[in-house]
């Protein structure tokens, strides 16, 4: 027998309350919550198929070296290991890409930034129009998705080589 909370429960309503307040999961916990909202929390066969499915792999992240890209040979083989690492992996591990050390640590602390700045700001960047080049959401599968991840995302894109810089968040700049 199916349990009151389970009958009543309407997972769009709750979504689309999440979604309205446009204040992401970081806006959850600033408001002191106390229980994760339901949408969530993975039902537990799937943590359990999960785990059987991993229990015995010996998980690497592929890695993906960047060194001599400018050779034709080189760089069709980097662009292959990119293909292969997205595909299998959705993610992957840049080394020798001749970013400066400081520079990462600049985005790092700007992210920081960007997610601790006065939630009004942050609402004017919340959208799920992937057409805008600026978008600060959470979970952009939110309403497809099976469980929602416990994260919020900033998405720059842009694919001009000399970007408008006052397209993004004064923290980024």
């Amino acid at each position: 027998m199916a349990s009151i909370t389970s009958v009543s429960y309407d997972r769009t309503k709750e979504l689309k309350q999440f979604d309205d307040t446009k204040a992401g999961v970081k806006g959850l916990v600033d408001t002191g919550i106390l229980n994760i909202p339901k949408f969530f929390v993975r039902p537990a066969e799937d943590l359990a198929a999960d785990e059987l499915n991993s229990a015995h792999k010996n998980i690497e992240v592929p890695i993906i070296d960047l060194s001599n890209i400018g050779d034709s040979i080189r760089r069709q083989e980097i662009v292959n290991e990119i293909r292969i690492a997205s595909e299998e992996w959705g993610f992957f591990q840049v080394i020798n890409h001749g970013i400066p050390l400081s520079v990462l640590d600049e985005m790092i602390e700007a992210t920081r930034l960007f997610n601790e700045q006065d939630l009004e700001l942050k609402m004017e960047l919340y959208s799920r129009d992937g057409a805008k080049k600026v978008i600060f959401n959470s979970n952009s599968d939110l309403y497809t998705s099976q469980s929602a991840d416990w994260r919020d995302s900033l998405r720059l894109t842009s694919f001009e080589s000399n970007p408008d810089s006052s397209d993004l968040p004064p923290v980024y700049r």
